[in-house]
């Protein structure tokens, strides 16, 4: 079972995911809450895999509350929920180690993919958009001129490649298509990627990529 919990202010968003979520088999929503400050109760009681994280609430808005929750022995998976695509609030949640985020109209059938998704870590939510929402508000430093920023001096060719690719959103079957790979390799690169810069997942090495000047902005 994968054990969700849903943070948002609004009482009818809540019981909307709640009962697109609770269709689902596998999916168990194990509690509600109003406001990050509740959220962190919940999650400190309870085993969650998933976390739904509205960004603008009361008392604790979600950019606080995941970093609290990120900084627990075994976080969940949170996945921001904004009804905005270049929502600054949201660059700063996946800096901090959202997995994801959602506009708050997306699909049923989006919702659930994406709850599987952040569980396998087999595609960043919305790769388009995440890496247009990255470029937009990381403050990257200047190229460098010896050609690769020392931050990923310590991947080979082929990763960087893939670490590129990555950061313009591509899936791993686009990235074996362009520089033909099997996905299981390409696999294999993404979690040599990921032990190397010490970052948990995609979201992150992408928030990496951008922020080290390996991928350069391209959206003011």
């Amino acid at each position: 079972m994968i054990r969700i919990l849903l943070v948002d202010d609004q009482a009818l968003v809540r019981a909307g995911f709640r009962s697109i979520l609770e269709k689902q088999p596998d999916f168990e929503v194990i509690g509600e809450a109003a406001d990050g400050r509740e959220a962190l109760r919940l999650a400190a009681v309870s085993t969650v895999d998933v976390v739904l994280m509205d960004i603008r609430m009361p008392v604790l808005d979600g950019l606080g509350a995941t970093r609290e929750l990120m900084r627990t022995t075994a976080p969940p998976r949170i996945i921001v929920l904004t009804t905005f695509d270049a929502d600054e609030h949201v660059y700063h949640a996946l800096r901090a180690g959202a997995a994801g985020f959602l506009l708050k109209d997306t699909s049923p059938e989006r919702l659930i993919q994406a709850v599987r998704d952040v569980m396998t870590d087999e595609s960043m939510l919305s790769p388009v958009i995440t890496k247009r929402l990255i470029a937009a508000f990381v403050d990257s430093p200047p190229p460098n001129e010896g050609g690769v920023p020392d931050a990923f001096s310590g991947l080979t060719d082929r990763e960087l490649d893939v670490l590129r690719h990555l950061a313009l959103g591509a899936s791993n079957a686009e990235i074996g298509q362009a520089l033909f790979l099997a996905e299981t390799t390409v696999k294999t690169h993404i979690a040599h990627i990921l032990a190397k810069l010490d970052v948990r997942d995609r979201v992150q090495a992408v928030v990496a990529a951008y922020e080290g000047g390996l991928v350069r902005p391209r959206f003011p």
